[in-house]
């Protein structure tokens, strides 16, 4: 059993999706980072970065124990282990992760700049309803989303026609569209692939993992924890 440290956002669905489609028995630790867990000693040991996910195989290389933290290297070591999701030669897995690593250096921190700055700032005290934050981080999401929808416009998948890792990283944030307030009508390509993936048994049982715990951390407390520390 894998033990997954996690908590219902989109990046911990990486996680939890990519054991759910790989079929990996794993036992869950929930980590409530509205609550601080993310700074336990214990929790630091494995994710130094104070971020979730985090995972323990007890089965890693050579039969030892290993811990993984970032969620794109959890992606990457799963792939690795179970021969899936990765493509079936090396330009697919080249493809794979140069779309990854777009996930990484640029939805993934723009979206969430995106959220903090269109639905959290506006709310701390005092309210932090910067005009410029908004449009500079609203803008640069529809720009990433315009690159993504011209890729699906030639591929099915973003790495090309399989299914892999690199979508799995992308569907969770590009899940949210609607609150980094972007349209879909003039990306035809990525709504049908939003579609698709959202239809997966997998990707729907680790977006449903611990779903009741997800809330919007509008309250002080979890704001304090959250974007000031």
């Amino acid at each position: 059993m894998i033990d997954l440290y996690f908590w219902p956002t989109p990046n911990g669905w990486k996680a939890s999706i990519a054991l759910e489609e790989m079929e990996l028995p794993y036992t869950t630790h929930l980590v409530n980072i509205g609550k601080g867990e993310q700074f336990d000693p214990e929790f630091l040991k494995i994710a130094p970065n104070n971020r979730m996910p985090a995972i323990v195989d007890p089965d890693g290389p050579d039969g030892a124990p290993i811990s993984v933290f970032e969620s794109g290297a959890i992606l990457m070591y799963l792939a690795r282990k179970t021969g899936r999701f990765y493509g079936e030669t090396e330009r697919d897995r080249i493809a794979v992760e140069e779309w990854l690593m777009w996930q990484m250096g640029g939805v993934g921190p723009m979206a969430g700049q995106a959220h903090h700055f269109l639905k959290y700032a506006p709310q701390l005290d005092p309210p932090q309803d910067l005009a410029y934050a908004k449009d500079r981080y609203r803008a640069e999401v529809g720009r990433l989303y315009g690159v993504l929808d011209r890729r699906l416009a030639e591929n099915e998948y973003v790495a090309g026609d399989f299914y892999s890792i690199a979508d799995m990283s992308i569907w969770g944030w590009a899940s949210l569209w609607e609150g980094q307030q972007q349209a879909l009508e003039d990306k035809p390509h990525f709504a049908r692939w939003l579609e698709t993936v959202s239809a997966r048994p997998g990707v729907q049982a680790g977006r449903a993992l611990h779903a009741e715990l997800r809330g919007d951390h509008r309250h002080k407390k979890a704001q304090s924890v959250l974007f000031k520390r």
